[in-house]
């Protein structure tokens, strides 16, 4: 019991410590680089318990999420002979990167959004706009649109909907990640129809 209480102690301690905002900002960039763990498992609890800072811990969120896409883009860009056979192996295998890469240099923008949006590691969409040289204008503003949808959303919800949020969304994931990517294919199909 003392466990649970020591553990509940410091959840509340970080939430609202006053290096709280800045704590996001790298737990977002961590999970964009190297820790392929969904943020939202700790946004969404942190978003409820700080509801007068729920806009700005989105916007955080967002931010450690660019800053670690133009990490990665760089290692893509001028690395990626050096590790890029590391990265492969940890978050996919050859053939998924190899993917990745065609549909980077075909359809890169669009491409960029919905990778960025559903909540599958972002490590390999950064890599292979690195290292097919996409343009790093396009990638750093599809990766903004992905990423603010992702994390605006969760703070629209929980602006709404208060404690009943976390149960919101793990009953609705699914369906909306299919929601998403359809409107994301939409949209697609409709710049290359322009």
């Amino acid at each position: 019991m003392s466990l649970i209480n020591d553990s509940k102690e410091k959840t509340q301690k970080i939430i609202h410590s006053k290096h709280m905002l800045s704590g996001i900002t790298v737990a977002s960039f961590l999970e964009s680089t190297i820790v392929p763990i969904p943020l939202e498992a700790v946004l969404v609890p942190l978003m409820q318990s700080r509801r007068e800072k729920l806009w700005l811990i989105a916007l955080m969120a967002t931010i450690g999420c660019i800053i670690g896409a133009l990490f990665g883009y760089a290692l893509g860009y001028y690395l990626f002979d050096v590790i890029g056979e590391w990265v492969i192996n940890t978050f996919s295998t050859a053939e998924q990167f190899e993917s990745v890469r065609q549909k980077m240099q075909e359809q890169g923008f669009w491409f960029v959004i919905s990778l960025g949006i559903v909540p599958i590691p972002f490590q390999i969409a950064m890599l292979a706009a690195g290292a097919t040289k996409y343009s790093l204008t396009l990638f750093i503003i599809a990766t903004a649109i992905a990423r603010s949808i992702r994390y605006f959303a969760l703070a629209i919800i929980v602006y709404y909907a208060g404690n009943q949020a976390e149960e919101i969304i793990s009953k609705h994931k699914v369906k909306t990640m299919f929601a998403l990517t359809a409107l994301i294919l939409i949209g697609w199909g409709l710049s290359i129809l322009w």
